[in-house]
């Protein structure tokens, strides 16, 4: 079954470029186009992916945004053109899952597209120099599900009594810790073990460092 992508691009001509190449992969098919978030939601059915321009011409905010796809349960992919790094800082607070250029090649498109399917993020050197301009994020880059899971995860805790805790499944546990993994490497932070995810729970507030 091919994933079902939406487009939210107020300029017809990019709208165009980038449905034929989505629509050139086997497994990806474009089923949605428009030129705000609501256009998009009002077509209904089945969404698996949405690429979303930061900037658009309703003057919606990516946060904005983010919380009428969030109706949709897929993830959101920014495609801009990257010159704002402030719209990819409040993206990224309001949970897309990664940016990726609109001047980068096709090939790499579709293979952010894969990426992001497949429960990763994309977390590309343009991505990263927005978050660690501004110094304050870097301290609050987790969602607030993401920073409650790492809370109780870094303090000891299994994935499976995390998953009991949160009323959540032991997958969506494992997938949330995948993605805090790939955000702190993102900022040059990496914390590939569990000691180190509690040395950045720490750093960032979210436990108590004993003793």
């Amino acid at each position: 079954m091919k994933a079902r992508i939406a487009i939210i691009d107020d300029h017809p001509a990019v709208a165009l470029g980038v449905t034929a190449i989505i629509n050139s992969h086997p497994d990806l098919h474009v089923v949605a186009s428009a030129s705000t978030a609501a256009a998009v939601l009002g077509r209904g059915g089945r969404i698996d992916l949405i690429l979303l321009d930061l900037q658009l011409a309703d003057g919606s905010t990516p946060a904005e945004n983010m919380r009428l796809l969030s109706r949709t349960g897929a993830p959101v992919l920014a495609y801009t053109s990257g010159e704002q790094p402030r719209l990819v800082r409040e993206a990224a607070k309001a949970g897309v899952a990664g940016m990726i250029r609109k001047s980068e090649v096709p090939v790499a498109l579709v293979r952010s597209v894969l990426t992001v399917l497949s429960g990763g993020q994309v977390a590309t050197p343009d991505w990263a120099a927005a978050l660690v301009e501004d110094r304050a994020f870097v301290s609050a880059h987790l969602s607030a599900r993401e920073a409650e899971v790492l809370a109780l995860y870094a303090s000891g805790e299994t994935a499976d009594r995390v998953s009991a805790a949160l009323f959540i499944s032991r997958d969506t546990v494992l997938d949330h810790i995948r993605r805090i993994r790939t955000k702190y490497a993102s900022v040059d932070r990496a914390a590939p073990t569990k000691v180190d995810l509690f040395r950045r729970a720490v750093e960032d507030g979210l436990v108590e460092r004993d003793g």
